[in-house]
């Protein structure tokens, strides 16, 4: 029997990723746009052209389309209230999409996606309470309570990058109106901006040169400089590992999980962040709950989003049909 086919679609602050994907979590086809720079029009077009282009890859019809958004969400009418690093404010994100796609459209915040991926089928899965952390252009996080996913009273819950983790540090980015979030001092954006600084102090370092050669130093290219040895790139790597521990630590006292799964794309950095996360939790974390915490990487790395997009979308239908 043929397999159902969806697309789930992960928007992030600067790139869209988007599979075409079966009901046993396979992508057949993936696809990337940028979306950095683009007002709201601009935004949707992309979107939808990125479903279209999916759909004509299909062997057959696709079902129904998952989206996650970087933005706060009213689940009641599937509207984005706003959002941190893109323009989607007030915006019934799923009926816009259902009447340019003409499709099924499912819509959730991405944080609460990539948890349900890594929790259906990944590095959580059979974990009863569970938090994924995800470290972007900004950090999404979703959570499992109780084996269910937590949303909150309207949708819009677990915003956990925005847990202020720094009373005096620098301001957020975006449409964040506070000091010292998590996000602030340990995304993507953030670890390019203490790699540029300490380039400038260390400027025999490869860092520097990278960046006397006109690279940019955005998390990609500072993970491979670590990974091959410069010992700038690798500080840098643990000093943003460290700000993850401090949150990972707060997040730990609060909701006592079993599991807390890192993903995200500043993940290429692997163990090189993740020890000195797990040793900032072991010296913050209350003895109890850091005892019996574990703190792993996500199975599905920077496309766990994308995944649960698609988990949305093939739930939402087997909702519709009584099958859920």
């Amino acid at each position: 029997m043929a397999t159902e086919l969806v697309i789930g679609v992960d928007i992030g602050g600067s790139k869209l990723a988007a599979g075409l994907v079966d009901d046993r979590l396979r992508i057949m086809q993936r696809l990337q746009r940028s979306m950095r720079g683009q007002d709201t029009a601009e935004l949707l077009d992309t979107v939808a052209g990125a479903v279209a282009e999916l759909a004509s890859m299909a062997p057959r019809e696709v079902a129904a389309v998952g989206f996650g958004i970087p933005s706060l969400i009213d689940r009641r009418n599937a509207t984005s209230l706003m959002a941190v690093n893109l323009p989607l404010a007030d915006i019934r994100f799923g009926a816009l999409m259902s009447e340019r796609v003409g499709l099924p459209v499912f819509v959730d915040n991405d944080g609460n996606l990539a948890a349900l991926a890594e929790h259906r089928a990944g590095a959580g899965a059979g974990a009863e309470h569970m938090v994924l952390v995800g470290l972007g252009t900004g950090i999404s996080s979703g959570l499992i309570l109780g084996g269910e996913l937590y949303r909150g009273a309207i949708g819009a819950g677990a915003e956990l990058g925005h847990m202020v983790i720094d009373l005096n540090g620098p301001p957020c980015q975006g449409n964040c109106p506070n000091h010292g979030c998590f996000e602030s001092l340990a995304s993507g954006t953030a670890l390019a901006r203490e790699a540029c600084a300490l380039a400038a102090d260390r400027p025999d370092s490869a860092l520097a040169r990278a960046l006397h050669e006109g690279r940019e130093l955005d998390g990609s290219l500072v993970t491979e400089l670590a990974h091959d040895g410069d010992s700038a790139a690798r500080d840098v790597i643990e000093l943003i590992g460290t700000r993850v521990g401090v949150a990972i630590a707060n997040i730990v006292n609060i909701f006592n999980p079993q599991l807390v799964v890192v993903g995200g794309g500043v993940m290429g950095a692997g163990e090189m962040l993740l020890e000195p996360a797990r040793a900032e939790l072991a010296r913050r974390a209350l003895p109890p709950l850091r005892e019996t915490v574990r703190v792993e990487a996500a199975t599905f790395a920077h496309e766990a989003g994308m995944v649960g997009a698609a988990v949305l979308a093939l739930d939402g239908l087997a909702a519709r049909q009584g099958r859920l």
